[in-house]
């Protein structure tokens, strides 16, 4: 489940208004694209001026090509910190010459320029236009629709980790920009993923089999992905016990004896957290009655297991394939 990070060629996030100069948008269509909440245009509509050109019957906005390149413009320059007002006037008069980074004696956002997500869905352009904002409504409205829309083990892979990785490498590539960025992207998908995440199952519900146990080697503070996997665990019914990041490698083998679980899945990001001689041990553990001593499936995800193949311990290629792995082992659960 090598999710996060992965190699994406950089593309810049350019403008993508409708081609056909007849079609026009409805605000929520693009609010979408635009990585926006509907109640932004019309607050932008209201304040400054920046609307569609012409309405429909019952007064529903139409915004044409014309009305989407001014707001491509206006979202442009406020994620680049420029105040809305001045961006909004530099947007309708069309000024060409008026940069992105904001006044010296008004800091704002310290991000200038798209973030590089390569060949991505829509949605990802969208959500990126809205964390480079710092737009926190709007990227918490898109994450959920993305949800909606196509189900959470897709979000999770086609829009979201794309637009981390996006972040991330603008990060890594910036110095200490973006970091603002890059923590409140992390936060709004942590708490979709939570909103979306079943309760846990009672220990009296406990199938036979036991739970899958979620966790982070030692010194690994990346749970987003463990998170995702539970996420998709709990909408199938499945059992798990999250133990999240950095669980010591005592606490961790001591859990496993006291909860007995179907499986264990130990994420390491980087290589330097990825123990296998642990892994191994964790695979070893024995519990139950004398001849009827039972073992745990180990899994061991993330990229820092690259090049670390062991028998016996099933390396997942993404989330949906974890997701199946794991399923198999509880063959009676409800469909």
């Amino acid at each position: 489940m090598d999710d996060l990070p992965g190699p994406a060629a950089p593309a810049a996030l350019a403008p993508t208004g409708p081609q056909d100069p007849q079609v026009s948008l409805t605000t929520g269509a693009l609010a979408r694209r635009l990585g926006v909440s509907p109640t932004t245009l019309r607050s932008w509509d209201r304040r400054y001026g920046i609307g569609p050109a012409a309405r429909s019957g019952g007064r529903h906005r139409r915004w044409t090509p014309q009305d989407v390149a001014v707001l491509e413009e206006m979202c442009r320059l406020t994620s680049s910190g420029v105040p809305p007002a001045e961006a909004a006037r530099a947007a309708r008069e069309g000024a060409a010459d008026f940069t992105a980074a904001p006044p010296q004696e008004e800091p704002r956002s310290r991000a200038a320029g798209p973030l590089p997500l390569g060949d991505v869905r829509q949605e990802c352009r969208g959500l990126a236009r809205a964390a480079v904002r710092l737009d926190a409504a709007a990227v918490e409205e898109q994450l959920g629709e993305a949800v909606d829309r196509h189900g959470l083990a897709v979000a999770w892979q086609d829009v979201m980790v794309p637009t981390l990785h996006a972040v991330g490498r603008k990060w890594a590539s910036s110095g200490d920009r973006y970091v603002e960025v890059e923590h409140l992207l992390s936060w709004h998908v942590s708490s979709t993923l939570r909103r979306h995440t079943g309760p846990p199952v009672r220990q009296e519900d406990m199938p036979a089999q036991g739970p899958v146990v979620l966790a982070c080697l030692p010194g690994e503070e990346h749970t987003l992905p463990l998170e995702a996997l539970n996420a998709g665990l709990s909408r199938l019914g499945l059992p798990t016990r999250m133990f999240g990041a950095a669980v010591p490698a005592e606490a961790l083998a001591a859990a496993v004896r006291r909860l007995g679980p179907a499986a264990v899945v130990l994420w390491a990001q980087t290589r330097s957290s990825a123990n296998l001689p642990f892994a191994r041990h964790v695979a070893g553990l024995r519990w139950g009655v004398q001849g009827a001593r039972r073992r745990t499936l180990v899994m061991p995800a993330g990229p820092g297991w690259l090049g670390r193949a062991e028998p016996g311990l099933p390396r997942p290629a993404g989330l949906k394939d974890a997701l199946d792995i794991l399923a198999a082992l509880y063959p009676d659960r409800p469909a």
